[in-house]
Formats: structure tokens, C-alpha cells, sequence
């Protein structure tokens, strides 16, 4: 059952069975380049990852990332979502698609309607994102969204610094 719906795309909690697509974009070049090699390379280590780090936030805050698949045949092509990041402040919206998914408008479609979904149905006003500098299209879709650049911040374990935006 969706949670959110867009004209072309739905948005689900991501479960166990999604092990394989997950592995896949977590493998993408762009994911490892910009995001970060989360040592997953079996459906079994997805599947954990789900179980273990993905799931959890459903029930522990009501939100996370979501698997967004295409409204006409259920394809799979992305998550995106809010999650609650110890060291942040705010919430912070992500999002991450397949190569051959990009530049075709459903990351603002999904994000938008996350950050939507976020403010009216569970009240949540302020949404932080942060990206690496490097990482031009997530820049953009951030500013997009009506985030604005706010600070560079180091998370916790890591060596370079990235960019915080927040929409306030």
C-alpha cells in the first residue's frame, strides 16, 4: 500500500523482497561516488541492511526512506524519503535513483511530494538535506525544494566535510 502517490509514481515502505533492487542502487556508481559504499554486495546483505537499518525507522519515528517504483508497472526506480540522523538537527529528506532514471523530473515529483507529505500529514516544518559539494544535480534539487544552503558540517567517522541546506 503506497503512502504517498504522485501522478506517475508510489511511494512504500521498503521490505525484505526489495533486497534485490537495493543491492542494485546501492552499487550504482553515482551512490558510491556521492553517497557512500555501504558494503552491501549480496541480496543478503541488503536484506540485513533492510532489516536492520531501514526498517526500524518506520516504527521508530513513523517515516523513512521509501521505495519509489513507477504507478505503471511497479518498477522500481528509487528511494526517497525523510529519516532522523542523530547529528542533525532537523529531519533530512533524501533521495537516490537508477542511472537510467535521472534527469527525468522523478526526483523533485517524489521529493516534493515527501516534503508535502512530511509538513501536512506529520506535521514536520523543518526538513534539512545535505549532499557533497561535488554532487551538482543534488544541489539543485535541494534548492529546488526551497532548501537553502546553510552551513558545511562533518558527520560523525567521516573526513569531509559536506553541505548542509535547511528550509528555514
Amino acid at each position: 500500500m503506497p503512502i504517498i502517490s504522485t501522478s506517475r509514481l508510489e511511494l512504500l515502505e521498503i521490505c525484505e523482497t526489495d533486497a534485490p533492487f537495493i543491492l542494485e542502487l546501492f552499487n550504482t556508481p553515482s551512490w558510491l561516488k556521492y553517497i557512500g559504499d555501504r558494503n552491501l554486495r549480496t541480496e543478503e546483505d541488503a536484506k540485513s541492511y533492510i532489516i536492520n537499518r531501514l526498517i526500524p525507522g518506520y516504527k521508530l519515528w513513523g517515516f523513512g526512506f521509501y521505495l519509489t517504483r513507477l504507478k505503471e508497472n511497479n518498477v522500481p526506480i528509487g528511494i526517497c524519503g525523510i529519516v532522523k540522523r542523530d547529528f542533525l538537527e532537523h529531519v533530512d529528506i533524501g533521495f537516490a535513483f537508477l542511472p537510467q532514471y535521472e534527469g527525468k523530473g522523478f526526483g523533485y515529483e517524489s521529493a516534493s511530494a515527501v516534503m508535502h507529505y512530511a509538513q501536512t500529514t506529520l506535521g514536520i516544518k523543518a526538513i534539512a538535506g545535505i549532499t557533497n559539494s561535488n554532487n551538482k544535480s543534488s544541489i539543485a534539487l535541494l534548492e529546488k525544494l526551497g532548501l537553502k544552503f546553510s552551513k558545511m558540517i562533518l558527520l560523525p567517522s567521516e573526513t569531509e566535510e559536506i553541505m548542509l541546506f535547511v528550509n528555514q
